[in-house]
């Protein structure tokens, strides 16, 4: 069986061979091997190799940069910070409140350790290096180049992903159209290494676009392409394909990561980078927009980066005015830590919360699975309670969930994930009026348990008890929450207490449930009576209406 599989995979590695034939020949300074170590060359020398590689896509990139000058002087935005700080979320993407996020690549193929594998299979010593070498063979004769081909997506069906982000009650849908690993998931006219190109043969990108739109949803797309400017360095220090010339164009610049221990990595990041990259960079997020018109551009950390944030504000001026002119309302930018200036776009927390109510609009990005962001075998899942839960903690705060889902490499998405998806969606089937288009109250809650604020903390935070509340607001209501059922058959809800300048409660009904409940607004808050069961599973809703307009 093991001879067998490295006879296919040798002959699939031939295959991404001839596909990049056309790319560079060899240099003799990297020695008698193409894949010799090559971490030691100058950081000019090696971005030379990569902008050799991609040079036949040069005409493409500066007609797509001169888009990008000229969009930047006709629009409302101009490319500096000034101008950009005057920006606001469109008021679709407050209404909406749930997204699904899709870490979908050639890293499926493995199904092992994360989606960062192209890189860590590379880190000598790691379980990824070793995992690679007893099941592929070593990294200078099978690597990541040569998963891609394997990488089938047989059994994608869009319209079937757009059915089942429906029923979830998601309103906006972000696939990753490039990751670290320098695979475009879309039909890219700046490389030969595309989805349409190579594996599924398919532009996934542009017809999960199609159907999602289809479905009434809002389109978003990922880009981390930016980190791949040192994404596959670890290839360079070891015998690998990483450093052959062939594949310049597919693993890229792959430089040394420089980064200090301590503090940001914006603030401590000293790696060498190119102004071709930055303005490749610039390029292919341009591309993304001018193919699919995206309501929504998701960024990772890196373009915080002090080489690229000047065509950071190229880009978001770009797209502002861009968006502007495919529809009636501005695109959304999603940014990490901090790569761009507060009021310029929409901060995001990775696996993260707030601990309070931020006046601008913000986001929080997790996952479905624990253990990644892309699919592996043996991962674990959350809970539909837990996804509730955050969704509620994160919208009484002014904020929306974007949470990721892990497809398998033939396209098929995991049953215990679409299980997940489709009990939140029964949820915000019962509740959703307490989720959409509302607004954060005068507090987002009360109650003892109290999240972790900041990311990679969302896992962090205790059973909820049933003195946790959370509030919103539509209208005229407000919209009590409870985190927990009470065995007493009573909500004690503090916040509205009859106190000096307190509104009288005129009436209070439960959310698929009955419409009418018994209650008492006394000194010590309010008192409402709830039937022996809940309606549906998870948190419930209390809708209250107020005596008077205000609240």
């Amino acid at each position: 069986m093991f001879s067998a599989r490295i006879v296919q995979l040798r002959s699939i590695s031939k295959l991404a061979l001839g596909l990049a034939l056309a790319l560079c020949a060899h240099s003799s300074s990297y020695g008698q091997s193409a894949t010799a170590p090559t971490s030691s060359e100058a950081p000019e020398r090696i971005d030379e190799v990569w902008q050799k590689a991609s040079s036949k896509y040069d005409g493409q990139r500066a007609m797509i940069l001169k888009d990008v000058e000229n969009a930047d002087r006709e629009g409302r935005y101009r490319a500096d910070w000034e101008s950009l700080k005057n920006y606001e979320a469109p008021e679709w993407y407050k209404d909406a409140k749930f997204g699904i996020f899709i870490h979908w690549g050639a890293y499926s193929v493995p199904a092992y350790g994360s989606e960062w594998y192209p890189r860590m299979m590379y880190v000598e010593g790691s379980p990824e290096y070793r995992h690679h070498i007893e099941t592929y063979g070593k990294q200078d004769k099978l690597g990541y180049k040569d998963l891609i081909p394997m990488f089938k997506a047989e059994h994608f069906d869009p319209a079937a992903w757009a059915e089942l982000f429906k029923k979830a009650g998601a309103k906006y849908v972000v696939p990753v159209a490039e990751h670290h690993d320098g695979f475009a998931m879309y039909d890219s006219g700046l490389s030969d290494w595309t989805v349409a190109k190579i594996g599924p043969h398919r532009d996934t990108t542009g017809e999960l676009a199609k159907a999602v739109r289809a479905a009434g949803l809002h389109f978003g797309v990922s880009s981390h392409r930016v980190e791949h400017n040192f994404f596959l360095g670890p290839g360079r220090a070891i015998t690998s394909d990483v450093n052959d010339p062939q594949y310049a164009m597919l693993y890229g610049p792959a430089h040394n990561w420089l980064l200090n221990p301590s503090g940001t990595p914006l603030n401590n990041d000293f790696t060498y980078v190119s102004s071709a990259w930055a303005n490749d960079w610039l390029a292919r997020s341009a591309e993304l927009v001018e193919k699919y018109h995206p309501d929504i551009v998701y960024f990772d950390w890196w373009i915080g980066q002090a080489a690229i944030r000047t065509n950071l504000a190229r880009f978001a001026a770009f797209y502002y005015n861009s968006s502007l002119k495919y529809g009636d309302h501005v695109g959304v930018i999603n940014y990490k830590d901090y790569a761009m200036q507060e009021h310029s776009g929409v901060l995001d927390l990775e696996r993260g919360q707030l601990g309070d109510i931020r006046p601008l609009y913000w986001q929080t990005d997790t996952s479905v699975s624990n253990k990644s962001w892309g699919y592996i075998e043996n991962d674990t899942f959350k809970s539909p309670q837990f996804v509730v839960d955050q969704l509620i903690d994160i919208v009484s705060k002014n904020g929306n969930l974007l949470m990721n889902i892990g497809p398998r490499s033939d396209g098929t998405i995991p049953e215990q994930v679409q299980q997940v998806l489709r009990d939140v969606g029964a949820w915000l089937s019962v509740n959703g009026e307490a989720i959409y288009g509302t607004q954060p109250w005068r507090t987002y809650g009360e109650g003892p348990t109290k999240v972790t604020a900041g990311s990679f903390h969302d896992t962090d935070v205790a059973n909820y008890k049933p003195e946790d509340f959370r509030f919103t607001a539509k209208g005229d209501a407000l919209y009590i929450i409870g985190l927990a059922w009470p065995a007493s058959g009573e909500a004690v809800v503090r916040s509205l207490a009859t106190i000096v300048g307190s509104e009288p409660v005129a009436s209070v009904d439960l959310l698929g449930g009955d419409p009418s409940l018994h209650f008492e607004q006394r000194g010590d808050g309010l008192h409402v009576h709830l039937p022996a069961q809940p309606p549906a599973k998870y948190a419930y809703v209390l809708r209250v209406k107020f005596q008077h307009a205000g609240r």
